[in-house]
């Protein structure tokens, strides 16, 4: 499909909750004219903790850089869990510009803040007692998710993702109002600063909606859900699913394996302070 613009985000290259292989099969079903990554493209955190890079990561990266040499533009805003990359805010790495934040105005003319949402935390609080339980249960339940999506695979083909946090947050009221919340001081922000609409990832929850005569997307993310929003040639977006494509274009895309070593090892390595109030997003 020949689109506009492709948005992702919260991509977590270098976790091993990654869902790389359906990443580049959703990228092969696409042919965007341009692309914006709407943060937390690589997952800093999680490569200083236990270092992770595996050849289908790395074929992400070879994929989006291949892109911009094949004339697609490429904008990265950093999120959180590559916040080192703000560093390099209007420079390039690879090709790729890197900004702090984006303004995208579509093919019908609506204008747009593109952001990856990190920025909203100190005016949406987590609920505490979530956020106490930490990144070490946030890594079990996709562990779990990985396993029953693999053994559900197994019986059928056609299988769907099954996330266990997104299960989890859906069913929890004070993960529910925080989702709403975060969308609400979203779209404050882009009234505040006159645009149509904002677009912008973090919570691992996509939405694509009107509110209060302003449009809200969210892009999602490819750990729990696996989703892209795309501007159609028109103007019109849409959110896309991996698992919607069609059943060839959801076979796992495997790159041979090659040596590769850990990406933006000089921003890998620097020792940034960690915010007290991060959240498994």
């Amino acid at each position: 499909m020949r689109v506009r613009t492709l948005f992702l985000s919260d991509i977590h290259l270098g976790y091993r909750g990654c869902r790389a292989e359906a990443l580049l099969a959703f990228l092969s079903a696409h042919q965007p004219e341009e692309v914006v990554l709407v943060g937390d493209v690589v997952d800093l955190w999680s490569l200083r903790r236990v270092p992770y890079w595996p050849a289908s990561h790395q074929e992400v990266v070879r994929r989006l850089v291949g892109l911009v040499a094949s004339g697609v533009p490429v904008t990265y805003v950093p999120g959180n869990h590559d916040e080192a990359v703000r560093e390099w805010a209007g420079a390039s790495l690879a090709g790729v510009r890197v900004v702090r934040e984006h303004q995208h105005v579509l093919a019908d003319g609506r204008r747009f803040l593109v952001i990856h949402g990190d920025a909203f935390d100190d005016a949406v609080r987590f609920p505490a007692w979530l956020a106490s339980l930490g990144s070490h249960l946030y890594d079990a339940m996709m562990w779990i998710s990985h396993r029953v999506h693999g053994l559900r695979r197994r019986l059928s083909r056609r299988a769907r993702w099954f996330s266990l946090a997104t299960w989890v947050k859906q069913r929890v009221p004070e993960a529910v109002r925080y989702v709403k919340q975060f969308e609400a001081v979203a779209l404050q922000e882009a009234r505040r600063r006159g645009f149509d609409g904002i677009i912008c990832g973090h919570i691992h929850q996509p939405a694509l909606r009107d509110l209060d005569g302003l449009c809200y997307a969210n892009d999602g993310d490819w750990v729990e859900h696996g989703t892209g929003l795309v501007e159609h040639l028109d103007g019109r977006l849409e959110l896309r699913w991996a698992d919607a494509l069609p059943e060839a274009q959801l076979l796992p895309v495997m790159p041979p394996r090659i040596p590769v070593t850990a990406p933006l090892a000089p921003a890998a390595s620097l020792a940034l302070p960690v915010s007290a109030n991060r959240t498994a997003a």
